[in-house]
């Protein structure tokens, strides 16, 4: 061993501390005598370059739970340098792996992803040659909406890295303390007065609520719809934690909490997804038992929305919109959008009008994170679909859900793949129901535009392909015999 680190030093972890150190030296010197300031922001670089090669794994742990608090910042860019930090330090990681020759854990679906993601910057290289419906200066956005699917890549191949360092359930438990910050200012949204608040802390009304006022709880995530996907992911990790562990009881409890919170988003759309998830999820193995619990379960969550006024109203708007009124068709549905202030009615007319501007550039349509641009309104379309048409053309659309259902067709082999009842098997299962959920959700939402919902996603996605050996399947085994 040691003959072989003297052939190579640059395997030694400690060659890479000291050319650090020597970088960061010449660097601190330059910029004292320039400008104090961005020394000590090279100093915090440094320091968590330094943390991050000698505790790997507490360093990528600790960047996952940190990443569900930081939303709240966007006004400071916050998320964003977030996303870069990460980029580039998964792109370090890489590159002193390399050096050193070590291994870089990879998985097939990774690939996929990798593919999928140079494939998106096609449009990239489209709009500023004239090829898309929008000119070159809309670049800025189209780099803008690549670089935020490269970060998700990013994520996916930096937990990948922790594969046979860290236990897989012990990555996806401590996931859980990402929670405490959401969940706190979301109590703090709930029962204090607003007035009391700090701005970047309150909840906020929903853009397009026809409803006034009505406050809507939104944790760290910025807005009540964000964290109310951002909630359903973690339902479904519970979910799986109530199956998985003996001592169900915190675990329950943990989901009355969350669902508690999930209903305080007053999220119409989010009723739907949980009904989807729901029925995904009891259907494999659907016994009276199961059935019984999910019946009650949506039907408290249903009850609970419509015990206020802001969901009554929300609930009753629906019997003003073609959805459920026959004498309402899509052409006086949009005419009402314009008095009405029904949020269904609203985007049905928004649709219509990309739709329209969708057929002057069909195949490739305007370029990446360009709707907005298109839109009468400056919003996004709250209809992932046309998003995707708008933005990609039929080629976009196709690509968008291919991915998606690539997604699908890798959790159902991992599914049949591994031994029935183990952890793996329930949580490939859990997250199925989730992503069948999702698409759901994007008929009237922006739920392509969850940035953080799709960090964690990527992150259990990722999680889940590894080998999870028979120790998960035993415990099972062993708590179903004492049962």
């Amino acid at each position: 061993m040691l003959t072989e680190r003297r052939r190579n030093p640059l395997s030694h972890p400690a060659f890479w501390l000291a050319a650090i150190g020597v970088v960061i030296g010449i660097a601190a010197g330059l910029l004292a005598g320039v400008e104090p300031l961005y020394l000590g922001l090279l100093m915090a670089v440094a320091a968590v370059l330094i943390f991050f090669f000698i505790s790997f794994e507490q360093a990528v742990i600790g960047f996952l739970i940190l990443r569900s608090s930081l939303d709240i910042f966007s006004a400071q860019q916050i998320p964003a340098v977030f996303a870069i930090a990460v980029d580039a330090l998964t792109l370090l990681y890489l590159v002193v792996q390399l050096f050193r020759k070590q291994p870089i854990q990879v998985d097939k679906f990774f690939w996929i992803f990798a593919t999928w993601v140079v494939f998106q910057g096609l449009w990239v290289v489209l709009l500023p040659v004239g090829g898309l419906g929008l000119d070159a200066s809309y670049l800025p956005d189209a780099i803008r909406e690549w670089a935020r699917l490269f970060s998700w890549l990013m994520v996916y191949l930096l937990v990948m890295q922790l594969r046979g360092k860290v236990p897989p359930e012990r990555v996806i438990s401590l996931l859980f303390l990402g929670l405490i910050l959401p969940l706190t200012v979301g109590a703090l949204q709930t029962f204090l007065p607003q007035s009391i608040l700090p701005t970047m802390l309150a909840a906020k009304a929903a853009a397009d609520s026809p409803f006034g006022e009505a406050s809507r709880i939104s944790g760290t995530l910025g807005h009540s719809n964000t964290f109310a996907t951002f909630l359903l992911l973690f339902i479904s990790l519970t979910c799986w934690k109530v199956k998985q562990e003996k001592n169900r009881l915190p675990w329950i409890l943990l989901l009355t909490v969350i669902l508690f919170f999930y209903v305080g988003t007053k999220a119409l759309f989010s009723l739907m997804m949980l009904s989807v998830f729901v029925l995904v999820l009891i259907v494999p193995k659907v016994s009276p038992v199961k059935l019984l619990g999910g019946i009650l379960l949506i039907g408290v969550v249903i009850t609970l929305f419509a015990s206020t006024e802001f969901g009554q109203a929300r609930l009753g708007s629906i019997a003003n919109t073609p959805l459920l009124n026959p004498d309402i068709d899509i052409s006086r549905a949009i005419l009402l959008s314009a008095g009405d202030r029904n949020s269904f009615n609203w985007r049905i007319a928004q649709w219509t009008y990309l739709l329209d501007q969708w057929k002057e550039f069909p195949i490739f349509g305007f370029g990446l994170g360009t709707s907005i641009y298109v839109s009468t309104n400056k919003l996004l379309p709250h209809n992932d679909y046309v998003r995707a048409l708008i933005e990609g053309g039929i080629v976009g659309l196709i690509t968008f859900l291919s991915f998606l259902g690539v997604q699908a067709l890798y959790l159902i082999r991992l599914i049949r793949s591994t031994p029935i009842q183990s952890s793996q098997s329930d949580l490939c299962l859990s997250l199925l129901a989730v992503l069948v959920a999702i698409p759901v959700g994007m008929l009237t939402e922006n739920i392509w535009s969850h940035t953080t919902l799709f960090f964690y996603w990527w992150t259990i996605f990722s999680v889940v392909s590894w080998d999870w050996g028979r120790r998960s399947l035993q415990r099972k085994e062993t708590m179903l015999a004492e049962a």
